[in-house]
């Protein structure tokens, strides 16, 4: 990466899974605004569905997600119950039996719910909408407490894809962030799902953990290449402690700096390419001839609260505490917090604490950092013709972008934008470009975001 580009690194922005982003999202939309836009779903429109289970048996100090260390069976199946209350919540506002495009758990560890649970969820969603034999389920797996009963309850559930987190195999930084697992017990795991014929395997990496080093994050990556999984997510770690207060365990003085970061992501991108797998987006990798893989090089890679995908629903469902939904209307987030959720619930009430109505204005920019994020190249003046804003202003960003290109991150032709090769870990930057609510004056002192790389 050029040393003029450095300067970009350090910058607070979004990982843009959503646009707009959800620190944006207000009490302004609630209960009564989610059901209005349910209603207004067409009879037939293909949804995908999130499920949210915040539970894990031990906490990792890295962690960015709403999770908490349950070991307590009933708290967990009263969960599980609450959750299938608000299915039927939801599909009773919706029109019958909508045929669903994906489905995904995603944690805190799903597998907490144990084989009789997550069986009882699966059947009550494949009661209340309509799973066919297209239709992706995933579910994100801690190795650590996934047991065989466990996978054999995924085949019986119809799991296509399984997530399995490693983050890293280096002794040292697993002590540092508190998640010890060897490399057999990852290896069983990925044995014991492709066994029970779950056979399209991602693993989860991370840069950026304390005490990393270049040479370590490569030894990583080099072993877990032994266990061919179908994909790598490459996530660089987020040190967010004015948000996550857990992540105070970590030894700041432990953790890499920019530079060194960006010298970390190279490495394990250079060792995941030597390995045969290409990229995708700024942060993913596939072998090939994948689903992911494949709607990549057509150019039919989409991005959401999930990361990469090829999910192309436009409407998405999310259960469980601090679950996200997108509708054509605008997104609403459920409360994160369990107990209030529960109540809700109980009350037989949709558990929405905040959102965000979304205009043409957000749709077209939306649709622009979408291409950027997964593309690393967008024409925003054909997307503009295309969503019927021909005569949309782009003045202010096309000034930003040209002092992007002569920092060598981007190549701009007209209004046509491609991120340079190497400048694909700091995508983000350029998305925020086209994000009308960042204050982009402010953006590298903002205190809601990660660093870009």
């Amino acid at each position: 990466m050029p040393d003029q580009t450095l300067r970009h690194i350090e910058r607070r922005l979004p990982r843009y899974t959503s646009y707009p982003t959800a620190p944006h999202f207000s009490a302004a939309i609630g209960a009564a605004e989610y059901r209005d836009w349910l209603g207004a779903v067409a009879p037939k429109t293909a949804v995908s569905l999130y499920l949210h289970i915040p539970f894990c048996n031990e906490l990792c100090w890295f962690c960015g997600c709403n999770t908490r260390v349950v070991r307590n069976a009933e708290i967990i199946a009263q969960y599980a119950d609450r959750l299938m209350d608000e299915i039927d919540l939801v599909a009773d506002a919706l029109p019958d039996n909508l045929p669903v495009d994906q489905v995904h758990f995603g944690g805190g560890s799903p597998n907490a719910l144990g084989p009789e649970m997550l069986v009882r969820v699966m059947d009550r969603l494949d009661g209340r909408f309509w799973l066919g034999r297209d239709t992706e389920v995933a579910v994100e797996l801690d190795p650590r407490t996934t047991d065989e009963a466990f996978i054999r309850a995924c085949a019986a559930a119809g799991i296509t894809r399984a997530s399995v987190g490693v983050q890293d195999l280096d002794a040292t930084v697993q002590r540092a962030i508190n998640r010890i697992q060897p490399f057999d017990r990852i290896a069983r795991t990925m044995a014991q799902l492709r066994t029970a014929g779950v056979g399209d395997i991602n693993i989860d990496l991370m840069y950026g953990l304390p005490y990393q080093t270049v040479d370590g994050v490569f030894a990583t990556v080099a072993q877990v290449m032994k266990l061919q999984p179908e994909r790598v997510a490459l996530f660089g770690y987020a040190h967010v402690p004015w948000m996550k207060a857990h992540q105070r365990l970590i030894d700041e003085a432990a953790l890499p700096g920019p530079a060194e970061r960006v010298r970390q992501f190279e490495a394990a991108t250079k060792a995941l390419l030597a390995a045969g797998y290409v990229p995708v987006g700024m942060d993913h990798f596939t072998l090939p001839d994948t689903p992911l893989g494949r709607a990549s090089t057509a150019g039919r890679l989409n991005r959401n609260f999930q990361g990469y995908t090829t999910d192309r629903a436009e409407v998405l469902l999310g259960f469980g505490a601090s679950a996200i939904g997108m509708l054509p209307q605008g997104y609403v987030q459920n409360t994160p917090d369990v107990r209030a959720w529960e109540k809700a619930i109980e009350a037989g009430a949709l558990p929405v604490c905040r959102g965000i109505a979304i205009d043409d204005d957000d749709r077209l920019r939306r649709a622009v950092i979408e291409r950027l994020m997964c593309d690393m190249a967008v024409d925003f003046g054909a997307l503009a013709r295309e969503f019927g804003r021909p005569d949309q202003d782009w003045t202010a960003e096309i000034e930003l972008l040209r002092q992007l290109q002569a920092d060598g991150l981007v190549d701009l032709d007209g209004a046509t934008v491609r991120v340079r090769p190497q400048s694909r870990p700091l995508v983000r930057v350029v998305a925020s470009v086209f994000d009308r609510y960042l204050d982009k004056s402010d953006a590298a002192e903002t205190p809601r975001h990660a660093i870009a790389v």
